[in-house]
């Protein structure tokens, strides 16, 4: 019974897995385009991003999770996901990415307004193009700024993949929760949690690390 739980938890794990780095790999670059957007001095721009973060920010994962996965299929009459593992795992890699895009895009945003204006300025006065001045100083600074909230919401992320069971993704809770259904045994559940805790525990081990790395910009 122990080897068939560690199985089945090893393919929720991968599942899990799967799903931060898909997240990640889409939701950092669209929120820093985001952050970006918010920061433009083209109002109707801006205020769309404004209003796009605010509407994400203020309701929950899980709702967006299952707007996101049925909505189509019910406005469409055609699901435009599969029916397959495959297609909720697109489905939740959507949901979780347009989510943490938002909030990581305010992340960016404080890290880019907490450059000094004066060492951008000090840019210009070099010679220096506005593309030169955000990849050489203000992005530079922006990431030491940006990293121990950033380490926050991605070690966030790990646990918020277990929302993807709403929509019968079989990740690792959804595997962990299986056995307590079909067998009615909770140690299953306990088990689930140190495949976390590990994962986690690395998670922050490899933040702790960059940021003493990161320790130049004192």
């Amino acid at each position: 019974m122990f080897w068939s739980v560690t199985q089945s938890l090893l393919s929720g794990l991968w599942t899990t897995f799967e799903l931060f780095i898909f997240t990640l790999a889409f939701s950092l670059p669209i929120g820093l385009l985001i952050a970006l957007a918010t920061l433009s001095k083209f109002k109707p721009l801006s205020s769309l991003m404004q209003v796009l973060v605010w509407i994400i920010r203020g309701t929950p994962l899980m709702l967006q999770l299952i707007v996101i996965f049925y909505g189509p299929g019910l406005w469409l009459e055609q699901n435009i996901w599969s029916g397959d593992e495959k297609g909720r795992i697109t489905a939740a890699v959507v949901a979780f990415t347009i989510n943490y895009a938002c909030y990581f895009s305010v992340i960016f945003r404080g890290g880019i307004e907490g450059v000094p204006a004066g060492q951008r300025e000090a840019g210009q006065v070099l010679g220096m193009t506005k593309t030169q001045i955000f990849f050489r100083i203000t992005l530079l600074q922006m990431v030491k700024r940006v990293v121990p909230p950033m380490s926050n919401e991605i070690i966030t992320l790990v646990k918020d993949t277990a929302l993807a069971r709403v929509i019968a993704a079989q990740e690792l809770t959804f595997a962990g929760y299986s056995f307590m259904k079909s067998d009615g045994i909770t140690w299953p559940l306990f088990y689930t949690g140190v495949f976390y805790l590990a994962f986690v525990g690395l998670l922050t081990l490899l933040f702790n690390r960059l940021e003493r790395k990161l320790s130049y910009f004192r």
